[in-house]
């Protein structure tokens, strides 16, 4: 039998995004239940409308290993698409429509860069007997394999506090990436001190810290951080505030400090949502988190007389998921109804296995 022709990516290039929406609406309607599309709450508007499943990362993983779908559409980025690979189904195949879709945040921290974190401290402690490696979800799985391996785990932004006063009843230190910014909130919501949390940067010798800073450290935050949180600063908040004094302000913990601090909620991009969802009628909203999000909850909630403003005076969105465009859709499932995969994320049996026990400890936990 001979195998399918792959149709190439050439022709979708020029098409208008109407065009694209009747192509991919055709293609869904041929492939039935064997595909399951699933969309990030950061993805654009014009690819998220297709989605059957909507929610964050670890949330949309699990609930597509659920399904009997042979194929997985990721609208999202790289390391979700792997995240849901690893808790899959052998049977199910995951395709990423851009495999140029990545994560900054997530590339600031590679396995080369941890490794040789971890052999530095091993100068001046017991890595393995006194630090527990805590990766954000928002990471390559060659890193949740890292944890896995060094007895670590990983970790989201919804439920990063458990996993902390996990990892301090075992050892006395955590070693937390690629995110300086959610490892230390949560860590000065559970009291500890910001001079024990300090940066370790990996493009300096010993993270740019002294043997004695790295023994007195509770907590070594990578220095990481989202493009797009980054944007967000207190003087948003502080003008805003001096417009609307009786509005709220609520915050991805991606966020800096400062932000957080100022901020009346912060929370994950489920938190938020519900947050807002379960706000008074007429109620006003600050919000700092991806634009997309933004606008769909502003568009959601106004016939509710809500007002969701997003934080940032300029246009902020992640720019690495808007490579997720109905062009690169329409050409992942056309594929697909002619029996060709393409774009396929598969992460490698050994990494699999031990990313896994990281994600598990994690899904045990919380």
């Amino acid at each position: 039998m001979m195998e399918a022709q792959t149709i190439t990516f050439e022709g979708f290039k020029p098409l208008d995004d109407a065009a694209c929406e009747e192509r991919i609406v055709a293609a869904r309607r041929k492939l039935g239940d064997r595909a399951v599309l699933l969309g990030h709450h950061y993805q654009r508007a014009d690819v998220y409308k297709h989605a059957e499943l909507t929610g964050d990362s670890l949330q949309l993983a699990k609930l597509a290993s659920k399904t009997e779908a042979e194929y997985i559409v990721f609208c999202g980025v790289h390391f979700m698409a792997e995240v849901a690979d690893i808790l899959s189904r052998p049977t199910q195949k995951v395709i990423l429509p851009d495999l140029n879709a990545g994560c900054s945040m997530a590339d600031m921290a590679s396995l080369s860069k941890v490794e040789r974190a971890w052999r530095e401290l091993s100068e001046v402690l017991n890595p393995d007997e006194t630090i527990t490696p805590i990766t954000y979800i928002n990471s390559a799985a060659d890193l949740k394999a890292f944890c896995g391996e060094h007895g670590g785990i990983v970790c989201t932004s919804s439920n990063a506090r458990q996993i902390l006063s996990w990892a301090f009843g075992r050892r006395e230190k955590v070693l937390f990436f690629p995110d300086q910014h959610l490892g230390r909130w949560t860590g000065y919501l559970m009291d500890i001190p910001l001079s024990e949390m300090l940066v370790w940067d990996p493009d300096l010798p010993m993270g740019g810290l002294t043997p004695q800073q790295i023994k007195m450290a509770k907590v070594l935050l990578w220095k990481g951080h989202c493009s797009v949180h980054q944007m967000f600063q207190a003087q948003h908040i502080l003008r805003w505030r001096q417009q609307h004094p009786s509005g709220m302000v609520i915050s991805h913990p991606e966020c800096n400090f400062e932000v957080c601090k100022l901020s009346d909620y912060v929370g994950s991009t489920d938190y938020i949502i519900k947050t807002i969802a379960a706000s008074a009628p007429g109620s006003r909203w600050l919000v700092g988190t991806e634009l997309n999000l933004v606008n769909r909850m502003a568009a959601e909630f106004s016939s509710q007389g809500k007002s969701v403003q997003f934080m940032a005076p300029t246009v902020c969105m992640c720019s690495t998921m808007q490579r997720i465009d109905p062009q690169h859709l329409a050409w992942s499932l056309e594929n697909l109804v002619a029996g060709k995969v393409v774009n396929q994320i598969k992460v490698p049996a050994y990494e699999a296995e031990l990313a896994r026990i990281a994600l598990d400890r994690m899904l045990a936990i919380s």
